[in-house]
Protein backbone atom coordinates (compact mmCIF):
# COMPACT_ATOMS: atom_id res chain seq x y z
CA UNK A 1 0.00 0.00 0.00
CA UNK A 2 1.70 3.20 -0.58
CA UNK A 3 1.01 5.46 2.51
CA UNK A 4 2.19 8.85 1.19
CA UNK A 5 1.69 11.73 3.78
CA UNK A 6 -0.82 13.60 1.62
CA UNK A 7 0.18 17.69 0.78
CA UNK A 8 -2.50 19.49 2.92
CA UNK A 9 -4.09 22.37 0.89
CA UNK A 10 -6.47 23.79 3.72
CA UNK A 11 -9.60 24.94 3.06
CA UNK A 12 -10.49 25.63 -0.62
CA UNK A 13 -14.00 28.12 -2.08
CA UNK A 14 -15.17 29.05 -4.93
CA UNK A 15 -15.47 26.18 -8.54
CA UNK A 16 -12.41 23.55 -8.80
CA UNK A 17 -11.57 22.35 -12.09
CA UNK A 18 -10.31 18.53 -11.56
CA UNK A 19 -8.63 17.02 -14.60
CA UNK A 20 -7.11 13.86 -15.09
CA UNK A 21 -3.75 12.37 -17.69
CA UNK A 22 -2.42 14.86 -19.50
CA UNK A 23 -0.85 11.90 -20.77
CA UNK A 24 1.79 14.16 -23.05
CA UNK A 25 -0.99 15.56 -24.85
CA UNK A 26 -0.14 19.28 -25.67
CA UNK A 27 -3.23 20.18 -27.61
CA UNK A 28 -5.17 18.95 -25.06
CA UNK A 29 -3.57 20.73 -21.76
CA UNK A 30 -3.66 23.97 -23.92
CA UNK A 31 -7.46 24.09 -24.52
CA UNK A 32 -8.25 23.13 -20.59
CA UNK A 33 -5.83 25.49 -19.56
CA UNK A 34 -8.08 27.70 -22.37
CA UNK A 35 -11.30 26.30 -20.64
CA UNK A 36 -10.21 27.53 -16.77
CA UNK A 37 -9.40 30.47 -18.37
CA UNK A 38 -12.48 31.40 -19.64
CA UNK A 39 -14.21 30.09 -16.77
CA UNK A 40 -11.89 32.31 -14.36
CA UNK A 41 -10.58 29.60 -12.51
CA UNK A 42 -7.64 30.27 -11.27
CA UNK A 43 -4.32 28.06 -11.22
CA UNK A 44 -4.64 27.54 -7.59
CA UNK A 45 -8.34 26.11 -7.89
CA UNK A 46 -7.14 23.56 -10.16
CA UNK A 47 -6.10 20.13 -9.70
CA UNK A 48 -4.46 17.28 -11.67
CA UNK A 49 -5.13 13.65 -10.30
CA UNK A 50 -1.38 12.77 -12.34
CA UNK A 51 -0.08 10.80 -15.57
CA UNK A 52 1.11 14.38 -16.83
CA UNK A 53 3.38 12.08 -19.04
CA UNK A 54 1.74 9.58 -21.23
CA UNK A 55 1.46 7.71 -24.65
CA UNK A 56 1.78 10.99 -26.76
CA UNK A 57 3.82 13.54 -28.37
CA UNK A 58 4.87 15.92 -26.36
CA UNK A 59 6.31 15.17 -22.92
CA UNK A 60 8.69 18.21 -21.87
CA UNK A 61 6.30 20.78 -23.47
CA UNK A 62 3.53 19.28 -21.48
CA UNK A 63 5.68 19.30 -18.39
CA UNK A 64 6.09 22.39 -18.48
CA UNK A 65 3.06 23.87 -19.27
CA UNK A 66 1.73 22.02 -15.98
CA UNK A 67 4.41 23.56 -14.38
CA UNK A 68 3.97 27.31 -15.32
CA UNK A 69 0.89 27.04 -15.22
CA UNK A 70 0.87 26.55 -10.87
CA UNK A 71 -2.33 24.12 -10.79
CA UNK A 72 -1.67 21.33 -7.96
CA UNK A 73 -0.74 18.28 -9.29
CA UNK A 74 0.21 14.84 -8.04
CA UNK A 75 2.22 11.66 -8.99
CA UNK A 76 0.51 9.00 -11.19
CA UNK A 77 2.34 5.93 -11.72
CA UNK A 78 3.98 7.00 -14.96
CA UNK A 79 6.37 10.15 -13.13
CA UNK A 80 6.60 7.77 -10.16
CA UNK A 81 8.31 5.26 -12.44
CA UNK A 82 10.37 7.84 -14.26
CA UNK A 83 11.36 9.50 -10.59
CA UNK A 84 12.48 6.04 -9.92
CA UNK A 85 14.49 5.77 -13.26
CA UNK A 86 12.41 2.29 -13.66
CA UNK A 87 12.23 0.37 -17.58
CA UNK A 88 8.87 0.95 -16.98
CA UNK A 89 5.46 2.39 -17.01
CA UNK A 90 4.25 0.73 -13.57
CA UNK A 91 0.72 0.92 -15.66
CA UNK A 92 -0.44 -2.59 -13.77
CA UNK A 93 -0.58 -4.19 -17.51
CA UNK A 94 -1.08 -7.71 -18.09
CA UNK A 95 2.73 -9.13 -18.69
CA UNK A 96 2.85 -9.15 -22.20
CA UNK A 97 -0.57 -7.85 -23.07
CA UNK A 98 -1.46 -5.00 -26.32
CA UNK A 99 -0.97 -2.11 -23.21
CA UNK A 100 2.25 -3.75 -21.93
CA UNK A 101 3.88 -4.01 -25.53
CA UNK A 102 2.94 -0.59 -26.76
CA UNK A 103 4.37 0.75 -23.06
CA UNK A 104 7.71 -0.66 -24.47
CA UNK A 105 7.88 1.99 -27.04
CA UNK A 106 6.00 4.76 -25.69
CA UNK A 107 7.46 4.71 -21.93
CA UNK A 108 11.36 5.15 -23.72
CA UNK A 109 10.09 8.32 -25.77
CA UNK A 110 8.87 10.10 -22.88
CA UNK A 111 11.90 8.85 -20.52
CA UNK A 112 14.31 10.44 -22.96
CA UNK A 113 12.28 13.63 -23.60
CA UNK A 114 12.22 14.94 -20.34
CA UNK A 115 14.50 17.38 -19.29
CA UNK A 116 16.58 16.60 -16.01
CA UNK A 117 14.54 19.65 -14.80
CA UNK A 118 11.68 18.39 -15.97
CA UNK A 119 12.24 14.78 -13.35
CA UNK A 120 13.29 17.12 -10.62
CA UNK A 121 9.98 19.21 -10.78
CA UNK A 122 8.11 15.65 -11.27
CA UNK A 123 9.84 14.56 -7.76
CA UNK A 124 8.25 17.20 -6.14
CA UNK A 125 4.73 16.66 -6.72
CA UNK A 126 2.99 15.21 -3.60
CA UNK A 127 1.36 11.42 -4.12
CA UNK A 128 -2.17 12.37 -2.41
CA UNK A 129 -3.79 15.93 -1.60
CA UNK A 130 -6.27 16.99 1.15
CA UNK A 131 -8.31 19.46 2.06
CA UNK A 132 -11.75 21.08 2.91
CA UNK A 133 -14.49 21.68 0.84
CA UNK A 134 -18.17 22.84 1.12
CA UNK A 135 -17.65 20.65 4.44
CA UNK A 136 -16.06 17.61 3.32
CA UNK A 137 -13.01 16.47 3.76
CA UNK A 138 -11.41 15.50 0.32
CA UNK A 139 -8.29 13.44 -0.61
CA UNK A 140 -7.19 13.51 -3.95
CA UNK A 141 -5.14 10.67 -4.97
CA UNK A 142 -3.98 8.59 -8.51
CA UNK A 143 -5.40 4.57 -8.64
CA UNK A 144 -5.90 4.00 -5.09
CA UNK A 145 -5.22 4.03 -1.23
CA UNK A 146 -4.13 0.64 -1.83
CA UNK A 147 -1.45 1.23 -4.41
CA UNK A 148 -1.18 4.19 -7.17
CA UNK A 149 -1.82 1.65 -9.99
CA UNK A 150 -4.90 0.16 -8.71
CA UNK A 151 -7.58 0.25 -11.19
CA UNK A 152 -11.00 1.44 -9.72
CA UNK A 153 -13.70 1.80 -12.06
CA UNK A 154 -17.52 2.42 -11.55
CA UNK A 155 -18.30 -1.18 -11.73
CA UNK A 156 -15.63 -1.85 -8.49
CA UNK A 157 -17.42 -2.95 -5.79
CA UNK A 158 -17.93 -0.49 -3.29
CA UNK A 159 -15.67 -2.44 -0.55
CA UNK A 160 -12.83 -1.76 -2.73
CA UNK A 161 -13.47 1.82 -2.78
CA UNK A 162 -14.47 1.77 1.10
CA UNK A 163 -10.41 0.75 2.11
CA UNK A 164 -9.28 4.32 0.14
CA UNK A 165 -12.27 6.18 2.43
CA UNK A 166 -10.56 4.64 5.61
CA UNK A 167 -7.05 4.75 4.71
CA UNK A 168 -7.55 8.96 3.79
CA UNK A 169 -10.50 9.93 6.41
CA UNK A 170 -11.98 11.55 3.16
CA UNK A 171 -15.58 11.78 2.23
CA UNK A 172 -15.22 12.48 -1.29
CA UNK A 173 -12.36 10.88 -2.98
CA UNK A 174 -10.88 12.34 -6.80
CA UNK A 175 -8.90 9.53 -8.36
CA UNK A 176 -7.61 8.83 -11.53
CA UNK A 177 -5.50 6.75 -13.72
CA UNK A 178 -9.06 4.25 -14.76
CA UNK A 179 -9.08 6.78 -18.04
CA UNK A 180 -12.97 7.17 -17.84
CA UNK A 181 -14.94 9.63 -16.12
CA UNK A 182 -17.79 8.35 -13.27
CA UNK A 183 -19.64 9.10 -10.10
CA UNK A 184 -19.77 6.26 -7.54
CA UNK A 185 -21.70 8.06 -4.04
CA UNK A 186 -22.90 5.67 -1.63
CA UNK A 187 -23.99 6.39 2.12
CA UNK A 188 -22.43 10.16 2.36
CA UNK A 189 -19.51 9.04 0.64
CA UNK A 190 -18.35 10.47 -3.07
CA UNK A 191 -15.74 8.83 -5.46
CA UNK A 192 -15.06 10.80 -8.71
CA UNK A 193 -12.92 10.40 -11.29
CA UNK A 194 -12.73 12.94 -13.86
CA UNK A 195 -11.45 11.02 -16.56
CA UNK A 196 -8.18 11.88 -18.99
CA UNK A 197 -7.84 14.38 -21.50
CA UNK A 198 -5.04 12.42 -23.07
CA UNK A 199 -7.15 9.91 -24.39
CA UNK A 200 -10.73 9.79 -25.17
CA UNK A 201 -12.98 8.12 -23.25
CA UNK A 202 -13.55 4.73 -25.49
CA UNK A 203 -17.17 6.55 -26.31
CA UNK A 204 -16.47 6.70 -29.63
CA UNK A 205 -15.58 10.39 -29.51
CA UNK A 206 -12.90 12.42 -29.66
CA UNK A 207 -14.01 14.32 -26.90
CA UNK A 208 -12.13 14.08 -23.31
CA UNK A 209 -13.47 15.25 -20.05
CA UNK A 210 -13.25 17.23 -16.94
CA UNK A 211 -14.79 18.04 -13.63
CA UNK A 212 -15.96 20.73 -11.86
CA UNK A 213 -16.68 20.59 -8.21
CA UNK A 214 -19.25 23.99 -7.01
CA UNK A 215 -19.60 24.85 -3.54
CA UNK A 216 -22.57 27.62 -4.37
CA UNK A 217 -24.85 28.18 -0.87
CA UNK A 218 -22.50 25.88 0.78
CA UNK A 219 -23.56 22.82 -0.85
CA UNK A 220 -21.11 20.23 -2.32
CA UNK A 221 -22.15 19.58 -6.08
CA UNK A 222 -20.29 17.91 -9.30
CA UNK A 223 -20.78 18.49 -13.13
CA UNK A 224 -18.66 16.39 -15.55
CA UNK A 225 -17.81 17.85 -19.04
CA UNK A 226 -16.84 16.81 -22.22
CA UNK A 227 -14.17 19.33 -24.88
CA UNK A 228 -12.83 19.08 -27.94
CA UNK A 229 -8.97 19.88 -29.35
CA UNK A 230 -6.54 19.89 -32.29
CA UNK A 231 -6.56 16.16 -31.91
CA UNK A 232 -5.63 16.17 -35.39
CA UNK A 233 -2.48 17.97 -34.62
CA UNK A 234 -1.92 16.03 -31.53
CA UNK A 235 -2.33 12.70 -33.90
CA UNK A 236 -0.05 13.79 -36.73
CA UNK A 237 3.11 14.12 -34.07
CA UNK A 238 2.64 10.68 -32.69
CA UNK A 239 2.91 9.71 -35.99
CA UNK A 240 5.98 11.58 -36.67
CA UNK A 241 7.59 10.68 -33.72
CA UNK A 242 7.40 6.59 -33.95
CA UNK A 243 4.61 6.17 -31.48
CA UNK A 244 1.76 3.42 -31.15
CA UNK A 245 0.11 3.65 -34.41
CA UNK A 246 -3.45 2.03 -32.14
CA UNK A 247 -2.81 5.03 -30.02
CA UNK A 248 -2.58 7.31 -32.13
CA UNK A 249 -5.54 5.85 -34.34
CA UNK A 250 -7.73 6.65 -31.01
CA UNK A 251 -6.79 10.25 -30.64
CA UNK A 252 -8.88 10.75 -33.93
CA UNK A 253 -12.13 7.71 -33.58
CA UNK A 254 -12.57 7.59 -29.74
CA UNK A 255 -12.40 3.83 -29.43
CA UNK A 256 -9.68 2.52 -27.01
CA UNK A 257 -7.50 0.18 -29.48
CA UNK A 258 -8.21 -3.27 -26.58
CA UNK A 259 -10.05 -3.01 -23.71
CA UNK A 260 -7.52 -5.41 -21.54
CA UNK A 261 -7.59 -3.46 -18.16
CA UNK A 262 -11.70 -2.86 -18.19
CA UNK A 263 -14.00 -5.18 -15.89
CA UNK A 264 -16.99 -6.56 -18.24
CA UNK A 265 -19.32 -3.62 -17.19
CA UNK A 266 -17.06 -1.14 -18.52
CA UNK A 267 -16.16 -3.10 -21.77
CA UNK A 268 -20.03 -3.28 -22.75
CA UNK A 269 -19.84 0.79 -22.74
CA UNK A 270 -17.32 1.07 -25.72
CA UNK A 271 -18.72 3.36 -28.27
CA UNK A 272 -21.34 4.73 -26.43
CA UNK A 273 -22.26 8.28 -24.91
CA UNK A 274 -21.52 8.39 -21.65
CA UNK A 275 -24.50 10.04 -19.71
CA UNK A 276 -23.23 12.06 -16.65
CA UNK A 277 -24.24 14.90 -14.41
Amino acid sequence: MDSPLPQDLGTRSGRLLVFGGPYSNLQALEALQGIANQLQIPAGNVICTGDIVGYCAQPEAAVQLVKDWGVHAIQGNVEQNIIRGEDDCGCNFAEGSRCDLFSRAWFPYAVRSLSAGSVAWLSTLPLQLSFRYAGKAVAVLHGAATGIADFVFASTPWPVKETSFAATGAEVVLAGHAGLPFADERAGQCWLNAGVIGMPANDGTPRVWYLLLDDTNGRFSYTFHAFTYDNCRAHELMQTNGLPDSYAHTLLTGIWDNCEILPEAEKALQGRAIPLP
